[in-house]
């Protein structure tokens, strides 16, 4: 089977859809996934505390953007810390939950396309 292109696979997962077909979503609520692709079969979670990865994202995307608004506003727009507080202790908090989908899309797309042996061979059980 040939490599699934980067583009390809980082299209799919901003689009929170399979990453080896790109048809079935990934979602079925705000944060509930589905357990496999309903087009593919492709088994989502790999083994237990398998998206414990994309908490990394999570947090590593939350912590530049929270230094990029924070060097930003303090020092382009002189505002104090005591006025930063507020806004930047809700972007902490209401960030990350409005990227968990998508930090779970990444990992997902980039285990999918770093792992390609293990993703080719997942097939749907038999029931």
């Amino acid at each position: 089977m040939p490599r699934t292109p980067f583009g390809t696979i980082v299209s799919r997962a901003l689009k929170l859809r399979c990453p080896r077909c790109g048809a079935g979503p990934l979602f079925r609520g705000m944060f509930r996934m589905y357990d496999r692709c309903s087009s593919c079969g492709l088994k989502y979670e790999r083994a237990p505390g398998y998206f414990l990865g994309s908490a990394y994202i999570n947090y590593g995307v939350t912590a530049v953007l929270l230094t990029v608004a924070y060097v930003v506003l303090h020092f382009g727009f002189e505002l104090t810390n005591r006025q930063l507080m507020a806004p930047l202790m809700t972007l902490v908090v209401v960030f990350p939950l409005a990227f968990f989908r998508w930090a779970r899309s990444w990992w997902l797309a980039m285990d999918c396309y770093i792992d390609r042996e293990g993703f080719e061979s997942d097939q749907p059980e038999e029931t």
